[in-house]
């Protein structure tokens, strides 16, 4: 039976393509990470093939992630794969703890600020230790000085640590007379919410409608399966990694974050076991089939298939 004209798949597919390095890392870490991290050239080819991006595209965007140090690429005789490189499995593994896991925890108050200049920082380094430490949710406060309520503290001691730089950390409440409208102002500052709310609401208007009509599907064919499970991350990882994961209590009322999580986790466990099937179909590595998905896969976003 024919989908209709307006089937919400079809109306996700026709939006403009996102960026071919980054659909590939995706999938890396979507599909490929819990089973070796590893994958041949050709298997990266034919899964990103039902994703519109044809085998040119993929193996100059494969090239350019390896130069970038994000995959290592190896020959075996006539065929090649790429896995992902130390930095680039690291990544991966914090990305995973924000997109699957999002631990909740419950603010105490208090505020680490990091304050960079006790090494004499060139531009570049600057701002790329700026940039790494907005990934993990620091705002910026004023000049080198970065803060946030409640970071993941391994993850900027490991950033720290690879950055080889010599940095102020304080961690301590604000005074108890600090007015409360002062954080106000100081989220604002530091972190574009408004836009990060945008972002959240664009999310749940793109994959809400696609949610209610796969929920009446009596099977998904596993190839589309994919396709959504891939496109349902790769938005929600694009917006969730700009997202500080501030607490509560310093967002705004009705902040769409958690009806987008709950719509990410619900769509992508409609979706997974199809798209598994679809992934052991094509993912090769140079030597053979690839392995099995590893127990931890089965953990994401609070289990699945339970």
């Amino acid at each position: 039976m024919p989908r209709p004209k307006d089937d919400p798949f079809d109306v996700l597919l026709a939006r403009p393509s996102p960026k071919a390095k980054s659909l590939i890392f995706t999938v890396y870490g979507d599909a490929i990470s819990h089973r070796g991290g590893n994958a041949a050239l050709g298997s990266v080819i034919a899964l990103l093939a039902p994703l519109g991006v044809n085998e040119r595209t993929v193996r100059t965007s494969m090239h350019r992630l390896a130069v970038e140090g994000w995959l290592q690429p190896r020959a075996s005789g006539r065929r090649s794969d790429y896995r992902l490189t130390e930095s680039g499995a690291r990544r991966v593994d914090l990305a995973h703890e924000r997109i699957y896991r999002q631990p909740q925890r419950t603010w105490d108050g208090q505020w680490t600020i990091v304050a960079l200049g006790l090494d004499a920082l060139d531009a570049t380094a600057r701002q790329r230790l700026q940039r790494e430490l907005g990934w993990i949710g620091f705002g910026r406060l004023d000049g080198g000085v970065l803060l946030h309520p409640d970071p993941d503290e391994e993850a900027l001691r490991a950033l720290l640590a690879e950055a080889g730089q010599r940095v102020l950390v304080l961690r301590g409440a604000a005074a108890p007379w600090v007015a409360e409208d002062v954080f106000e102002t100081l989220v604002q500052r530091g972190w574009d919410t408004a836009r990060l709310a945008a972002d959240y609401e664009a999310f749940l208007a793109d994959f809400r409608p696609l949610w209610l009509a796969l929920q009446r599907e009596e099977a998904i064919a596993p190839e589309r399966a994919f396709v959504v499970r891939t496109l349902l991350m790769h938005d929600y990882r694009r917006v969730l990694l700009r997202d500080p994961m501030l607490p509560d209590e310093l967002m705004p009322r009705g902040w769409p974050g958690a009806s987008a999580r709950a719509l990410c986790r619900n769509l992508y466990r409609l979706v997974e076991a199809a798209a598994e099937r679809h992934v052991d179909s094509v993912l090769e590595t140079a030597e053979g089939p690839a392995p099995p998905a590893a127990p931890s896969y089965f953990e994401r976003f609070g289990g699945l298939r339970s």
